[in-house]
């Protein structure tokens, strides 16, 4: 089969690798019908990663079609059209019990670890992937979510949803600003409304996101880069500053950035994956009496959000601005490193 490999920093290849086989009883084969490109890809191929090492296939979201399962796999059928989670959950240990999939204590890649695809073991940006524990990886599609849909919940929706929204505790009629319009923070912004949001306020250095996160939810835009943003946050706020900042980019500026805007008390959400390391100014911020989360998103909200993008509550397919076939891979990296060019959001890969 054909798959995205990894090389080593700024280094991929699509190219002929083995089909993945069945390992584990409990594994499933997934035909890949559609996948996509994330800001983490982007990172690994930074080197930012190292737990990614070269020979890797690349990718954790993905939409398919089962071709193989193991003789312990009870709920999935081949044939079935499914959703890929980009986190593995083995369902019996003491963390998935309680919802934390993403530190799942299954050993498949590493005990403790839930992102495995692309990171610690073979990824979705392949015609083939084996999935483990499928029973607790996949979900059932109906017919009537599209592959543009679905794909969004294998990641960007749930981690909006759940380390930005539900850690950062979105309470009804709060004041929210989310520091980046990428994908993710569109995400936050399209379902920080289910928490009851008063106000959402977009920050973003780009224009076409910020109207693009309009169509999302945002109440108020602000572009930054310019230095009168924060004054322009505060003004939506009567100046007492937002009750929850979600930071959705990943870089030290704009985490310190989401502390400069949040209220006393408020809560401060980080989503963005660092590279670097990121200044904390506790002698500043402790007297704030604010609550800062961070985390791995756990998937444990996509059957609920699967539901909403069936009942077009959520609109899941306006993220996906650009399609590519599985010949031109290469090409859907360049437009969606390139964003600020092209104005991509999700790009998918299609056969």
């Amino acid at each position: 089969m054909k798959a995205l490999v990894y090389g080593g920093p700024g280094v991929k290849s699509w190219t002929d690798v083995p089909d993945p086989q069945i390992v584990r009883s409990t594994d499933a084969i997934v035909r890949i019908d559609t996948t996509t490109i994330c800001g983490t890809d982007l990172h690994i191929l930074k080197g930012d990663v190292p737990a990614v090492t070269p020979g890797r296939i690349l990718g954790h979201e993905g939409v398919g079609t089962v071709v193989a399962v193991g003789e312990s796999v009870e709920s999935i059928i081949v044939g079935q059209r499914v959703l890929i989670s980009c986190i593995k959950s083995c369902g019996h240990c003491a963390n998935c019990k309680t919802g934390l999939y993403s530190h799942c204590l299954g050993d498949e890649g590493r005990s403790g670890i839930g992102w495995v695809f692309g990171h610690l073991i073979d990824g979705t940006q392949a015609e083939l992937v084996r999935v483990p524990y499928a029973d607790n990886s996949l979900y059932p599609l109906p017919d009537s979510v599209t592959d543009a849909e679905a794909v969004m919940l294998s990641d960007i929706l749930p981690t909006g949803f759940e380390i930005g929204v539900q850690y950062g505790q979105v309470a009804p009629g709060d004041v929210v600003a989310v520091i980046g319009a990428g994908p993710v923070g569109l995400a936050a912004i399209a379902t920080a409304g289910l928490y009851g949001a008063g106000s959402i306020v977009a920050v973003d250095i780009d224009e076409n996101r910020l109207e693009q996160a309009k169509t999302f939810g945002a109440t108020h835009t602000v572009r930054s880069g310019r230095p009168e943003w924060r004054d322009e946050v505060l003004a939506a706020t009567d100046g007492a500053g937002v009750d929850v900042a979600i930071e959705a980019v990943g870089i030290p500026e704009t985490f310190t950035m989401a502390t400069e805007i949040v209220r006393p008390g408020g809560h401060l959400a980080n989503v963005g994956v660092h590279g670097k390391p990121v200044p904390l100014h506790v002698e500043n911020l402790w007297i704030q009496n604010i609550s800062i989360s961070m985390g791995l998103v756990n998937t444990n909200t996509t059957p609920m959000l699967l539901k909403l993008v069936v009942q077009h509550k959520i609109p899941a397919d306006r993220l996906a601005t650009h399609t590519f076939d599985f010949g031109h891979v290469e090409d859907a990296y360049d437009t969606f490193s390139r964003a600020a060019e092209t104005h991509a959001l999700k790009v998918l890969i299609s056969h």
